[in-house]
């Protein structure tokens, strides 16, 4: 699993200009699923996103979590960030989990950080998404789970 993580003030996620799924502050979560993911791997992407000290202390130090300021999680479905961009000039999406996969390991993502005591919003899988957010710092992580740490 890819997570790319996004520091916000806020943030939502329409589908066909409706919102479906908006946060203040707390962290824009945009996740993809690799064919070769395991269910561990969920557990570990959560806990780690969760608990990132990515947030300023009263110092302004990057030591707080998302669970240390009581921030919300949006989690966006993006299966191109499996995208393989090595070879031509169109992206081979070959590594990333079929739809039911995918869409198995994303809700179960959901939940394992629901379970965590965070508020979570969330896309619409499988939908044309327009996704907006004020990233503040700029913070932005790309975070992996252990499958796909080079």
């Amino acid at each position: 699993m890819i997570a790319v993580v996004q520091r916000v003030k806020n943030s939502k996620v329409a589908v066909d200009d409706e919102v479906v799924g908006e946060i203040g502050p707390g962290l824009t979560v945009l996740l993809g699923v690799a064919d070769t993911d395991e269910p561990p791997e969920i557990d570990f992407l959560a806990d780690k996103i969760v608990n990132l000290r990515i947030f300023e202390d009263e110092n302004g130090k990057m030591n707080r979590s998302l669970i240390d300021i009581g921030g919300r999680m949006l989690v966006v479905s993006q299966f191109t960030l499996l995208g393989d961009c090595s070879r031509g000039r169109r992206p081979s999406f070959i590594h990333a989990a079929a739809p039911e996969k995918g869409e198995d390991y994303y809700l179960r993502f959901v939940e394992k950080v629901r379970g965590m005591g965070v508020s979570v919003e969330t896309g619409q899988f499988r939908a044309m998404m327009d996704v907006s957010l004020v990233n503040h710092g700029p913070v932005t992580m790309i975070v992996k789970s252990k499958n796909h740490r080079e």
